[in-house]
């Protein structure tokens, strides 16, 4: 039954208590008024930054036992199994922003370890705009919407933005990342995941090791271009929230390989960078990344409030095994974190909330405050006592117990030298992209500070960029229609000498997954007369490789196939837009053909799958689609298109295998233009 608050059965939902039908509503109405005043205070405060969010339920497995490292419970054994949950989310938007806005992504873990939880709090970009906290209040509101009109909503295309980070040169290296593909993944199933930050790997004899972690996908690393990023905010603002969802809904569970770069204190301090400094990587030429463990995402939550909206991840939740470095801006973060969810979530019981409860048993003398939920026994709230027999009891070194580093120096505002060095890793992540990633960057770029309106903030971004290459910065300038200005002094005593030059790993394209269809939207455009027996043979392969087709036609509903088979529309032309998929295939039957001609959406349907780079099969007739689109099979240069299948009514089966080849390479970015008209 229907009840209130309190238990009390409610016999009528539908109308308040009134003195006659048509008389005033009385005061009296206890019902009427728990109602309106549970909904007046339904709404929490929204995160300041990472607002924008979409979780789920997994496990973590580790792969071997780490002790000799680390005393951490995840790491205790192979094969052991800790319980997680993972919220990934936008930084700059507010909560009903759209999914695909350019952005850094927010990968945060928690661990429900059997010696208390672990929040590993990362990004998909292993490196942060600012070096020190002091810093952090800056940027975010330089980012966020301008405070005289509260414009533009979740986009860093604006002045405010621009005018900080030209006059931060130490957020450069960040703002290559931002404005590669990273800053616009494909899925949230597809990105990688950092720590950022160096922590502290401690053994049980108290050694320790500094360690960087990262989360790469099973399905690899895969992008959206710009383009359709635009595009899928208009079709789809909860795009990256529905894909996460629907996956784990059709049991095709995400999955992640956690990698450690584990390196010592001495080969810390012989390293050309900082390793406290949040800006840098520590490349894997350098120091390898060792896999030790996988995460699988297996459940959606039960209620999206109650654990995705109300979970709370702090930097400062660590267990024995795991520590902080001395990062200045990790520093913040600790103190940061746990500050903002006392105010979110009403006070400092928020770990309380069932997302938020440790499996590990909780025994310790806090007390009261608003929201408590557990019931505390006995007379004692403090320590030492005797009258509850001294009980709960410290530990000891079978406690947490911080790193005993040792520490020298004066009390001083400052950084150390090697943190003025701002371009050198800017320039490796450049040259170590691609010639594909590098246009995108190119691009971003351009576009983003096409929106900028003082031109001295154009100038003095572009200034900053010539030091990570005037080739780039010749050819943003040139989009821009000024002069590259001199390069922007830099704060360096001496030249760097980078050990490293060149990385493939920095490239997106260095993690291509297993190269399948798995999971992948594939559209089927059918209509009245077409030949459905071939659509149905291409639609049972591509399902059985794995991936979702979603047959597309003017209309919903059953389709008169020219051969008499059975077919239904569940999409339509105007409410399934062509980047909502992947790949695309086109029918066989000249009928059904001419009616989808006879569409503008189909025109712009399959314009925008080449733009895109997609995969596209046309069978027979359907081939007509592309000549109507401006398609050829071929390049530019002359050479055949991969992404361009084409097969007849005796060669189906063999188009089919060629097609989900192609479209297991995600994208093909020989062509990312409009068709030639010819």
């Amino acid at each position: 039954m229907l009840t209130t608050n309190q238990g009390v059965a409610v016999g009528d939902n539908q109308h308040s208590l009134k003195a006659g039908l048509s008389g005033p509503t009385l005061l009296e109405d206890f019902i009427l008024r728990e109602k309106i005043t549970h909904f007046d205070h339904e709404r929490i405060p929204e995160r300041i930054v990472h607002a924008r969010g979409s979780a789920a339920h997994g496990y973590f497995e580790a792969y071997q036992p780490l002790t000799e490292l680390t005393r951490a419970a995840p790491f205790q054994a192979a094969g052991k199994i800790t319980p997680v949950f993972v919220r990934f989310s936008t930084v700059a938007g507010e909560r009903g922003s759209v999914d695909t806005a350019r952005d850094v992504r927010g990968f945060a873990v928690k661990f429900y370890t059997d010696e208390g939880n672990w929040d590993l709090v990362g990004n998909n970009i292993p490196v942060f705009f600012i070096q020190d906290a002091m810093k952090f209040p800056d940027l975010i509101h330089a980012v966020k919407p301008e405070p005289h009109n509260g414009m533009p909503q979740a986009a860093s295309a604006h002045d405010t933005f621009w005018d900080f980070a030209s006059l931060m040169p130490e957020t450069t290296h960040t703002l290559m990342w931002v404005m590669s593909d990273r800053g616009i993944p494909r899925s949230y199933r597809m990105m990688q995941g950092f720590g950022v930050h160096s922590f502290r790997l401690v053994n049980a004899a108290g050694e320790s090791h500094f360690v960087k972690f990262h989360w790469t996908p099973k399905l690899g690393t895969h992008s959206l271009v710009w383009d359709e990023a635009v595009k899928l905010a208009g079709a789809d603002a909860d795009f990256h929230r529905r894909d996460l969802w629907d996956a784990i809904e059709a049991g095709e569970y995400p999955e992640w390989e956690l990698g450690l770069q584990i390196f010592t204190d001495a080969q810390a301090e012989g390293f050309s960078f900082d390793v406290l400094d949040a800006t840098k990587i520590v490349p894997e030429e350098l120091v390898p990344v060792t896999p030790v463990g996988r995460m699988v995402l297996n459940r959606n939550p039960d209620n999206f409030f109650a654990e995705t909206e109300q979970v709370a991840f702090c930097t400062a939740h660590v267990v024995p095994g795991i520590d902080f470095s001395n990062d200045p801006l990790l520093a913040g973060r600790i103190h940061s974190y746990v500050d903002t969810q006392i105010t979110r979530l009403g006070g400092a019981n928020f770990h309380e909330i069932p997302i938020n409860a440790p499996l590990a048993p909780v025994h310790n003398n806090q007390r009261d405050g608003l929201h408590r939920q557990a019931i505390p026994r006995g007379r004692v709230a403090y320590e030492p006592n005797s009258l509850g027999g001294g009980c709960p009891f410290q530990a000891g070194t079978a406690g947490f117990v911080s790193f005993p580093q040792q520490l020298d120096g004066d009390k001083l505002r400052g950084k150390p030298e090697k943190f003025a060095d701002h371009y050198s890793q800017a320039t490796l992540f450049y040259e170590s992209q691609t010639e594909v990633e590098k246009a995108h960057i190119i691009a971003a770029f351009r576009f983003e500070l096409s929106k900028v309106s003082v031109p001295a903030i154009r100038q003095r971004m572009l200034a900053s960029l010539v030091n990570v290459s005037a080739d780039m910065a010749t050819k943003i300038a040139t989009g821009l229609g000024i002069k590259v200005p001199a390069a922007m002094p830099t704060a360096l005593a001496k030249a760097v000498s980078p050990e490293v030059t060149l990385s493939s790993a920095l490239s997106l394209m260095a993690h291509p997954g297993d190269g399948g269809i798995r999971t992948r939207k594939v559209a089927i455009l059918i209509a009245d007369g077409i030949v459905g027996a071939s659509a149905l043979v291409i639609q049972a392969a591509i399902t059985a490789a794995g991936a979702v087709t979603c047959m597309i036609g003017p209309r919903l509903g059953p389709v008169n196939c020219a051969d008499g088979q059975s077919l239904e529309a569940t999409g339509t032309l105007e409410n399934a837009a062509s980047v909502l998929f992947d790949a695309l295939v086109l029918p066989d039957g000249g009928d059904g053909v001419t009616r989808l001609a006879g569409y503008g959406q189909t025109v712009e349907f399959v314009t925008n799958q080449y733009r895109h780079g997609k995969t596209i099969l046309a069978l027979g007739a359907g081939k007509a689609l592309l000549d109507q689109a401006g398609i050829a099979p071929t390049l530019a240069s002359g050479e055949p298109d991969p992404g361009i299948v084409l097969a007849s009514a005796d060669t189906v089966d063999e188009g089919t295998a060629t097609f989900i080849t192609a479209a297991g390479k995600h994208r093909h970015s020989a062509r990312e233009s409009d068709p030639p008209r010819i």
